[in-house]
């Protein structure tokens, strides 16, 4: 199936809170968090966006309405939130490095 995307919400990276030893440490600043990420994802720290939410989408298929990424426990984490054909809305957490999916759960 063809993961949907809200047309609200394409990326959202609000929670950006990095503070890890992997050279994101101090990098706090809202208008450079783009940066962090892009720079994250050169280095190989994080994988591409659309492979994350092909990830979420073939775990709950539905329309994404939020990203964030977290820095949990010193590894980063997608917590992809989707909204089912149900309507109901369920979140999962992704492994920002492996892709691994670590958590699904009700919102």
């Amino acid at each position: 199936m063809k993961p949907r995307y809200s047309a609200l919400l394409i990326v959202l990276l609000s929670s950006l809170s990095l503070g890890m030893s992997t050279g994101l440490a101090g990098k706090k600043d809202k208008k450079n968090e783009h940066n962090v990420v892009r720079e994250a994802l050169q280095r190989g720290e994080v994988l591409p966006l659309v492979k994350i939410l092909a990830i979420a989408n073939e775990q709950v298929p539905g329309d994404v309405i939020e990203v964030e990424l977290e820095d949990e426990k010193q590894a980063l984490v997608y917590e992809i939130k989707i909204l089912t054909g149900t309507g109901r809305v369920r979140e999962v957490k992704i492994d920002a490095r492996t892709g691994k999916v670590l958590e699904i759960e009700d919102d």
